[in-house]
């Protein structure tokens, strides 16, 4: 059945025990994404959650079904997400929704497919299933989400921050999303500590300021390239640039390696990580992402975006020591990236 926005929000908040599966699709991936997020807090922490790609299904069209009516082995809540489904996985949703038993919500971020698709027309058709479309917001709407963001994270946003933000975004909620982000980690906010956004600040992170110059230097410090980070840096140098600039494009990239490496470590599939994504990734820098990704895990880039924030802050004196510790810090993050290589 197509559920209206009100409809599948109180739906995902509270799992109805009639409603087997959930699909999201549409243009704007990142908001059926949010709204996915909304069942994995519904289903708490401690719920199983299981994993299955098309390929899968695809390969075994009967286990999607038998996932959802089996019972965790430690008898905690389960539920099941699907990745990157689309018109091979009708077989697999079709089992599902007409199984006698089904007490597992499964939920399927499926992309941009047509309203015409036999998947659709399949979940559309049937009183067990639940569809919504995404559609990329306007601008006012696209504010408040950017807004709501911010809170969830203890930030707060005026509007005038969140319509830049937006603007910097293209309205795409994956890129509002990294924009947020960054602004929380930089004014180190959190729900039990709140704190206010400003303008410098977002000016300092924005996702405008040109970083082509210092790509090279940021794909050494991230790879491991010691020889490189060296020859990038000695020509940052000879141009008269100032250390800080170069914290900026490295803290957006660390970030997104985070981003990218938290998906990959929830899934297991490195491609799909990268795909959802999105915009994010500059199909230039898809291969030095990727590689990226796979020399850093989860606490390690964090640590990476903490020591690049602190020595930010130490930057902001000016030149000097501040740029000094700016330079130890890239070739210890350079080092244990080239450590992660051998």
């Amino acid at each position: 059945m197509k559920a209206s926005r009100g409809q599948i929000e109180k739906a995902l908040d509270a799992p109805p025990a009639d409603i087997r599966f959930f699909l999201l699709y549409g243009p704007d991936e990142a908001g059926s994404a949010a709204l996915a997020k909304r069942l994995e807090r519904a289903m708490g922490p401690a719920a199983e959650r299981i994993d299955l790609d098309a390929p899968t299904l695809r390969e075994d069209p009967a286990r999607l079904a038998d996932e959802a009516a089996s019972f965790s082995m430690f008898g905690d809540r389960r539920w099941i997400r699907l990745h990157g489904i689309g018109e091979d996985s009708t077989p697999a949703v079709t089992a599902l929704l007409e199984a006698q038993a089904a007490g597992n919500p499964v939920i399927a971020v499926a992309g941009a497919l047509k309203q015409t698709a036999k998947l659709v027309k399949l979940a559309l058709d049937h009183k067990q299933a639940m569809v919504f479309i995404s559609y990329q917001p306007d601008a006012r709407e696209a504010e408040q989400i950017a807004i709501g963001i911010a809170r969830d994270g203890g930030l707060r946003l005026s509007t005038e921050i969140a319509r830049r933000i937006v603007s910097l975004a293209n309205n795409d909620r994956a890129l509002m999303n990294g924009e947020i982000e960054k602004l929380i980690l930089y004014l180190d906010a959190a729900p039990d500590r709140p704190r206010e956004a400003t303008m410098e600040a977002l000016e300092a992170l924005s996702a405008d300021h040109p970083d082509t110059e210092v790509a090279p230097l940021v794909n050494a410090v991230l790879g491991g390239d010691l020889k490189v980070m060296h020859r990038e840096l000695l020509r940052l140098a000879e141009t008269g640039a100032a250390m800080a600039s170069v914290i900026r494009p490295l803290l957006a990239r660390a970030l997104l390696i985070a981003h990218i490496r938290a998906d990959l470590d929830a899934h297991g599939r490195l491609e799909t990580a990268m795909e959802s994504a999105g915009k994010a990734v500059f199909w230039k820098e898809k291969g030095a992402v990727s590689r990226q990704v796979r020399l850093w895990d989860a606490g390690g880039i964090a640590r990476v975006a903490q020591r690049l924030l602190e020595a930010e802050r130490a930057s902001r004196g000016g030149r000097g020591t501040g740029d000094l510790m700016v330079r130890h810090e890239l070739l210890a993050i350079a080092r244990q990236a080239a450590r992660e290589r051998a």
